[in-house]
């Protein structure tokens, strides 16, 4: 359990990090992936989290792996 609570924590600070380092803003992110704006805040926010498919989105829309935005490694 701590494991996974320590994997999301690192889920919502990479997707809010790479987010801001690309100037992108949350509406602009949910409208690219199809997604509401409150979903975003909500991953952001540790309130919910991203189903498979919205990962994958959200991979190719920063260009990065599953495996850097999901915290099993340190570099994209």
């Amino acid at each position: 359990m701590f494991y996974s609570v320590l994997l999301y924590d690192i889920f919502m600070e990479r997707l809010k990090e790479l987010r801001e380092e690309r100037g992108v803003s949350q509406e602009q992110l949910a409208k690219a992936i199809g997604i509401r704006q409150q979903t975003i805040s909500q991953y952001e926010n540790g309130i919910t989290q991203p189903d498979i498919q919205t990962i994958k989105k959200l991979c190719d829309f920063f260009d990065v792996t599953s495996d850097y935005l999901l915290g099993f490694k340190d570099y994209e």
